[in-house]
């Protein structure tokens, strides 16, 4: 069975940075931690404690040492407690994340109501609206835009950076028809959109679609949804033990693509999985 690669797929530039950070902390020695996973794929952050990486939900768990701030960014308090605590602070936040949070914080000063379009219950979205100020609005669905009352507000939108274009500029699109302003910043990350593309472009050429990265991963579950808007059975999976063989009975050409936290290794163990069935 023939088995093709998305040309755009697995770690983008954020995930590689903050793993180079951590693994280079590990390296030094010393107590380690980072608050909640480093990034959403359960088999890096299990690679990542053995050796020794530690993960914590709170900061008064760590006692001393060195605190790693995750890929998908936190609360600036969050850090400014870490650093009260006498901790070593190591920030691994996506640099496209902390654009985010700058430009929300700007548009706030600016007098909008930041809307942040995202899963509201994502760390990533979570921090974001940390950024805005208590006033900012998540909206995840076209229900959550006809839940407010817009009349007379001035709306300032960005992105989750996992989002996908269409849901975001169908959200823009509600809330431009009810607001009194609207400004709107497409805040999703290029690597993401990329992944989205090369996607959906694969998925109509082959009998079925293999997504490979955390269950809890935003835009590896975007590009799960996207591949089974395609048309074609689609099979988000973690690893290549996961993968059945039923799955694929008489197939002769398959699609395999990956989330932006999901290493090498996993995409090229999946790949060779596929390739013996």
């Amino acid at each position: 069975m023939k088995v093709i690669v998305a040309d755009q797929a697995g770690v983008c530039f954020g995930v590689k940075r903050a793993l180079d950070l951590v693994n280079a902390e590990a390296e030094h020695g010393g107590e380690i931690a980072t608050l909640g996973p480093l990034i959403h794929n359960p088999q890096v952050v299990h690679d990542l404690e053995c050796k020794g990486v530690r993960v914590v939900k709170r900061v008064s768990e760590v006692a001393r040492g060195t605190i790693v701030m995750p890929s998908h960014g936190v609360a600036r308090d969050v850090t400014k407690s870490a650093e009260a605590a006498g901790l070593r602070v190591v920030d691994a936040a996506c640099p496209f994340v902390e654009k985010v949070h700058r430009r929300v914080e700007r548009l706030a000063k600016d007098g909008y109501v930041v809307v942040v379009v995202g899963d509201a219950g994502h760390s990533e979205v979570k921090a974001i609206k940390s950024a805005a100020g208590d006033d900012a609005v998540v909206v995840s669905s076209p229900e959550d835009v006809e839940s407010v009352d817009w009349s007379g507000k001035k709306a300032g939108i960005v992105s989750q950076t996992t989002q996908t274009p269409w849901r975001f500029g169908e959200i823009v699109g509600m809330i431009a028809a009810r607001a009194m302003e609207v400004v709107a910043y497409n805040t999703i990350c290029y690597a993401t959109h990329d992944r989205q593309s090369a996607a959906r472009a694969l998925a109509p050429k082959v009998e079925a679609m293999f997504v490979v990265g955390g269950r809890n991963s935003a835009n590896t579950n975007r590009l799960a949804e996207i591949c089974s808007e395609e048309g074609v059975p689609t099979y988000h999976i973690e690893t290549a033990a996961e993968v059945q063989p039923g799955w694929v009975v008489g197939m002769q050409v398959v699609g395999l693509t990956a989330g932006a936290s999901t290493p090498e290794w996993i995409i090229e163990e999946v790949k060779m999985q596929l390739e013996r069935m």
